[in-house]
């Protein structure tokens, strides 16, 4: 039962008809509206309408008037389905009534139930045997759907204990059944009904014989109720008893439920089901569907009721089981490799004991850009081996980018750590796809915190396999406090909005010392953030964090802004004053930096000269054409370009040589250690005597005693910076302290 077609079948059956939800009934009535929309024909000839709502209010004897002029037109039969005005006007009641004797047997009274649904006398009311003498009385009865919509009516209505057979079954000439219903066709189109006004037969307007043979109905639409006609609009209900007597004309007239479809879809879903080529699936599931649309329609006009609804529930609720189904397999399966992915992994239970592993294969996706489409199947599926065999788990997931994940029992952290020490040397012999070899350099992220949902902990292991790629190490862990700092981590984007806005981040500026005109020539603006509940944060681990977010451009406008307003301050005083910013490789080679600088410094009316960008982590440029691109035009705005840092990271000398610029700043490490390593010594020496041979100017950073300073100042250093001057400030400190002691820097040193 838990199979697509036990689903469905239960389904279908829970929303018949019969129970309250009744959605099986909606069903029908979308079904034939839109079947009797499509499939429309005109109305027999031989039934005619006569109209007296033209006629206005009619008393006996107008009544009697125009049932005489319809005699004379030798009609079949009438049914008169109006009501009939007895006892007020006796003469008009003598003629009405000498005008209904005058058919004999073929004339016929209609009465209509007040209520859908209701076929006894609390609905159906029958005259009094003055109006009708001896001639038969008919009923017309109807049951209708949720929005009454006409459905079926029965065949004949037991009132007082007296039988009274329906219009439509007098019309189609046929014998009554004792119980049960029949169904209208309503095919037939109700506004192609052949009707004439009654007006017409008083004026005396209409030929001899045009009702001549016919079965004539003279009705009257005041006080009936139109009912909902399927597939047309609102009809009166004689239209409905001409609907039913068509189909009561056919001789047959059976509902056979919806069992049988319903039953025929079963079984060929199941068959096809079990069937092995998709293309006879597909083939058989369109069978079943066309049958079961268009066979209740074709049968019904062979009187046969045949209701879809129950195996149209039945196929929607099987189609959508089916393709939810495979969209979840699809969802939990990686396509190229065929195994399940870290979806499924993560959405299965993990019993306790358990640690979570993550492996990502270090340029995995330069090997797939290797290989053709067609081998990165087998690639995925040969490192799975590996990793199958040497851990012993029987199913590994595979993630986007190399990453393939397990679960493994819980052992010693010494253990687990050697385990996958193992594990990795599996991956020390090349990789063999096809006719390629690959080396593959494999690391490993694990969780050992037990007790937490399985998505949270295979998203530790995983960013703990990205943490070891990416700085090398074989096995990073995933430690529990670690995910009491992600929320603080993956929303510190929004709170340095909301530090920018506040105030809780700031700039404090560190003065520079000029070694060759004796006085603070200038200062270097440094992010400060001082948050309310968490204290001063460093700059290194909120920087980075605004890198990832995209959040650093902003940032670092909003620092060229502020520094702009403090060099106009600083200037204002006389001397010239180099304001110093930081300016991250990741925005150094975009498109738009040059554009937002020059307008900048345009609307706040500062020349370029006056700002000194410093380029931190040359090491991170991506694309350093387009850095030197976009450096060089910085320049040629008036910017002075300073490489920070420098002979920390990689190639600095190769920066050195491409990149445009005008100062290099020598890293703190070497000038920590200038007194106590000639090997340092030296490099600075060497460092100083490069740059000026470049054109350059040297800034030392991190000076923290007097000998350090006097002694870069004897190797030709251009300028000082460090604790040993000044402790980063607030502006107006340094601001202050700078007027103070403009005129005494050199004696104080």
């Amino acid at each position: 039962m838990r199979s697509p077609i036990g689903i469905s079948l239960l389904l279908s059956l829970a929303l018949w008809p019969a129970w309250p939800l009744g959605f099986a009934e909606a069903i029908a009535h979308i079904y034939w509206n839109t079947a009797y929309t499509l499939i429309s024909r005109s109305a027999p000839s031989s039934i005619v309408v006569v109209s007296v709502d033209a006629a206005g209010d009619l008393d006996s004897a107008g009544e009697a008037k125009i049932l005489e002029s319809i005699r004379r037109q030798m009609p079949r039969r009438v049914f008169v389905d109006m009501r009939v005005p007895y006892g007020i006007d006796p003469q008009g009641d003598t003629r009405l009534k000498r005008a209904v004797d005058s058919y004999g047997d073929d004339i016929g009274f209609v009465v209509r139930s007040s209520e859908m649904n209701t076929h006894d006398s609390s609905s159906i009311k029958i005259p009094t045997s003055e109006i009708f003498g001896s001639h038969k009385v008919y009923v017309s009865s109807w049951n209708d759907n949720f929005i009454h919509a006409v459905v079926s009516a029965p065949y004949s209505v037991n009132l007082d204990g007296k039988k009274y057979s329906t219009l439509s079954v007098a019309l189609a000439n046929i014998k009554p059944k004792s119980d049960g219903n029949y169904y209208p066709d309503f095919s037939v189109d109700p506004e192609s009904i052949p009707t004439i006004s009654a007006k017409s037969f008083l004026e005396g307007n209409l030929g001899s014989s045009i009702l001549s043979g016919r079965t004539v109905i003279v009705t009257s639409s005041n006080g009936v109720t139109p009912m909902r006609y399927f597939g047309h609009r609102i009809s009166p209900p004689v239209a409905h008893d001409i609907a039913g007597a068509e189909a009561l004309s056919r001789g047959l007239n059976i509902n056979l439920t919806f069992i049988p479809l319903l039953l025929l879809a079963v079984l060929v879903t199941a068959f096809a089901q079990g069937m092995n080529s998709r293309l006879r699936r597909v083939f058989l599931y369109l069978l079943i569907f066309a049958v079961v649309v268009f066979t209740p329609v074709e049968v019904r006009f062979l009187g046969i009721v045949l209701p879809p609804e129950e195996a149209i529930i039945y196929l929607m609720s099987y189609g959508s089981i089916r393709l939810w189904r495979r969209r979840t397999r699809r969802i939990q399966q990686t396509s190229l490799s065929g195994l399940p992915n870290f979806v499924a992994f993560s959405s299965g239970k993990m019993s306790g004991g358990y640690d979570v592993i993550v492996a990502v294969v270090a340029r995995y996706e330069e090997i797939l850009a290797t290989l053709p489409r067609e081998l990165h199947e087998e690639c995925a599926k040969q490192i799975a081996r590996r990793l199958s065999v040497g851990s012993g788990a029987t199913q590994i997931y595979h993630g986007d980018g190399g990453h393939f994940g397990w679960c493994e029992e819980a052992r010693p952290i010494d253990v687990q750590l050697s385990h996958l020490e193992g594990l990795r040397a599996l991956f020390s012999a090349p990789l063999q796809v096809g006719g390629h070899t690959f080396d593959t350099n494999i690391h490993f992220g694990l969780d050992r915190n037990e007790g937490i949902d399985p998505l949270t902990r295979v998203n530790s292991a995983l960013a703990s396999a990205n943490d070891a790629l990416s700085s090398g190490r074989a096995v990073e862990v995933f430690e529990a406090h670690r995910l009491a700092e992600a929320p603080w981590e993956l929303s510190l984007h929004a709170r340095i909005d909301e530090g920018l806005r506040n105030g809780d981040i700031w700039l404090a500026y560190q003065p520079q010392w000029d070694f060759h005109g004796e006085r603070i020539s200038g200062a270097e603006a440094l992010i400060r953030w001082n948050h309310p509940t968490r204290g001063f944060i460093p700059p290194d681990q909120f920087i980075l964090q605004a890198e990832r977010a995209g959040r650093i451009d902003a940032l670092t406008y909003w620092v060229l802004e502020e520094a702009i307003t403090a060099a106009q301050a600083v200037n204002a005083l006389g001397p010239r004053f180099q304001m110093s910013i930081n300016l991250s490789a990741q925005m150094v080679g975009k498109s738009d930096l040059v554009g937002n600088f020059r307008e900048i410094v345009t609307r706040r009316g500062i020349d370029p000269c006056l700002l000194t960008i410093e380029i931190t982590e040359t090491s991170s440029l991506v694309d350093r054409a387009e850095a030197v691109h976009n450096l060089s035009l910085l320049r040629e705005l008036g910017f002075r370009l300073s490489i920070d840092d420098f002979g920390t990271g990689e190639a600095s000398l190769a920066y050195l040589a491409d990149l445009p610029s005008d100062e290099l700043k020598i890293d703190r490490r070497f000038v920590s250690r200038l007194l106590t390593s000639e090997r340092d010594r030296a490099i600075v020496s060497s460092t100083i005597s490069l740059a000026h041979a470049l054109g350059q100017r040297v800034v030392a950073e991190g000076i923290e005693d007097q000998a350090t300073f006097r002694l870069l100042a004897s190797l030709g250093c251009d300028q000082a910076q460090g604790y040993y001057l000044s402790k980063p400030q607030p502006f107006d400190v340094m601001f202050l302290d700078y007027q103070a002691r403009l005129d005494s820097w050199s004696r104080v040193v």
